[in-house]
């Protein structure tokens, strides 16, 4: 009887850990839709990935303080200007947590689109947190019906899945 109680226990607290808030979400994987997103510009405007329905769009998750990210900009600067008529755009979520420091990125770096969102909590900014972002830069490809077409696509490949998006 002793070993049925330990084993229900024990058993009951793997269920209950399972369910244990900090745990890593499985990120959204291409063919599911892109769960929503809802956070504030640099002006203070709450700006909802779901209010972009009808464009392709490129969630970019970045930081001011991301080598690597900001290594990328120019590319994704570029892919935009030249697809942006065409109905393609980029919505980034900075994972900083100094708002100057995000400012200053974006003017430097020619970040020109208008859809830039951070709640300034880092690592624990709750978009992140949905698409299961353990290292940026990390990107998703986001279809007009908001069903994600690409994840991780960087340079020339994400030229191709932006232009593959748009024939759709």
């Amino acid at each position: 009887m002793h070993k049925l109680i330990s084993f229900s226990l024990i058993l009951a607290l793997l269920v209950l850990a399972s369910f244990a808030p900090g745990r890593p979400v499985p990120a959204p994987g291409v063919g599911q839709m892109a769960p929503d997103i809802s956070l504030t510009s640099p002006d203070g405007r709450v700006i909802k990935l779901s209010s972009l329905r009808g464009q392709v769009v490129l969630i970019d998750f970045w930081a001011s303080w991301c080598g690597p990210c900001r290594k990328e900009n120019p590319y994704t600067v570029e892919i935009y200007e030249e697809y942006k008529e065409k109905g393609f755009t980029v919505y980034s979520v900075s994972l900083d947590q100094n708002k100057a420091a995000w400012l200053k990125a974006i003017q430097k770096d020619g970040l020109v689109w208008d859809y830039h969102v951070s709640d300034l909590k880092g690592w624990r900014n709750k978009a992140a947190a949905d698409y299961g972002v353990e290292a940026i830069p990390a990107t998703f490809l986001v279809d007009r019906s908001g069903t994600i077409v690409a994840k991780d696509v960087h340079g020339g490949e994400l030229d191709k899945a932006v232009r593959k998006a748009l024939k759709k």
